[in-house]
Formats: structure tokens, C-alpha cells, sequence
């Protein structure tokens, strides 16, 4: 895994994150400083408030910024807005994006009817897996991504040891923890997922910048 590639990828907290690939990309935006650069392309994994904030897609929001979301999200926003569900692929601002399910098994908070989406967005020819909301889930052994961001809190989403299970079923090079230190889990959380990877899965536990 180039270190460049990685260089481009920002935790923001939580499940936010912004990837700068040529593009402004950031996913899940959430509690960002009125600061923060404006935005090519938004995605949005579902329409809870932690992950669907609406004060800071305007906050984001240039002329010609582009929104990709599921139909619950969408209903709210105006402007370029595309609607995906789980299994679409398309490109916007010339970045390849596929939807992918994210749900919980046996937790009634993100059930699969809903149909949340992670993303997996391609940079520079290097494939980054947002998981979203989701438990370690059947459809994850198809994935071919090189870097895994993936929830490691528990309680909504997959504690660390099933996000260790997770990153083994998936197998990319890089794997970033999430979910943790703003709602719900803490870095303790991010340690246990980082110190449990599979070999040959490279555990970075990113600095969340201002």
C-alpha cells in the first residue's frame, strides 16, 4: 500500500472521514468545523443523525457539489443527488463508487430491509471500503477493496473482535477503525481491533484531525 494513498485518507471522528483524491470526497460527515474545505462529492451511508447531517451538508456544499445517497437521505437534499442501493456501481465527479449492504444480524438498529449502504470508492486506483453502519455480514467475502474502514464500538454496529473476523473475511491490505470516540466506543475499542488483525492486514489507528 503506497503511504500516499493512505496520506489522502482523514478521520474526521466517528464514521467521517474525507478522502482527497484529486476531488473532494468525504463520507458521513459529521460535527466538522465550520473551516473545513468544501466538498466535491458527499456520500451518505444512511439517514441516522450521526451519519445524515444536514447542517453539515451545507456546511460543505459549493456550486456543483454532488450528493450520493440511499432514497431516505435523498428525499431531503436538493441539487445533484444520485440514489443508489445496495449493489449499484456508478461514477460521479469522475470517481468510481459502488453501494455495498450494510445491516446489522441479531440488533434491530440497522436492519436490512432498510437498505443502508457502505461505499467503496476507488482513489488513485486503490479501493477504500467505508462499511458504514453494518455487522460482519455474508456479502463481505466478496469484497475486493485494499483499505477496510470499519465500525469497531459495538452496540450498533460490530464490536473489535467481529471487526478482527471482518477484516479476515475481507482481506485488504490496510485496515482503519472507526465508530469510536464520539457516540458510542473509545480507543480502547480501536487498540483491541488493531492489535487482533489477521497477518498480511496492516492495522492503522488514524488521528482524528481538528
Amino acid at each position: 500500500m503506497p503511504s500516499d494513498v493512505l496520506k489522502k485518507i482523514h478521520w474526521l471522528g466517528h464514521d467521517s472521514f474525507r478522502l482527497d483524491a484529486g476531488k473532494v470526497v468525504y463520507l458521513d460527515p459529521y460535527k466538522l468545523p465550520a473551516a473545513s474545505v468544501k466538498a466535491d462529492l458527499i456520500l451518505i451511508t444512511h439517514d441516522h443523525y450521526d451519519h445524515f447531517s444536514p447542517d453539515d451538508v451545507e456546511r460543505l456544499r459549493k456550486a456543483g457539489t454532488s450528493i450520493v445517497s440511499i432514497a431516505a437521505v435523498a428525499r431531503s437534499l436538493r441539487g445533484d443527488v444520485h440514489i443508489v442501493k445496495p449493489g449499484d456501481k456508478l461514477t460521479v465527479q469522475g470517481i468510481e463508487i459502488e453501494a455495498v449492504p450494510a445491516y446489522n444480524v441479531g440488533k434491530k438498529f440497522h436492519p436490512k430491509a432498510a437498505g443502508h449502504v457502505g461505499f467503496i470508492v476507488t482513489v488513485d486506483g486503490e479501493r477504500i471500503y467505508h462499511a458504514g453502519d453494518t455487522d460482519m455480514i455474508p456479502e463481505m467475502a466478496s469484497f475486493r477493496v485494499d483499505v477496510a474502514l470499519l465500525p469497531v464500538s459495538g452496540t450498533y454496529v460490530m464490536t473489535a473482535d467481529e471487526a478482527i473476523q471482518a477484516a479476515k473475511k475481507i482481506g485488504p491490505k490496510v485496515a482503519i477503525p472507526m465508530h469510536h470516540g464520539t457516540v458510542v466506543g473509545n480507543k480502547a475499542d480501536a487498540e483491541r481491533f488493531a492489535a487482533g488483525v489477521p497477518a498480511g492486514v496492516q492495522a492503522v489507528i488514524l488521528p482524528k484531525e481538528a
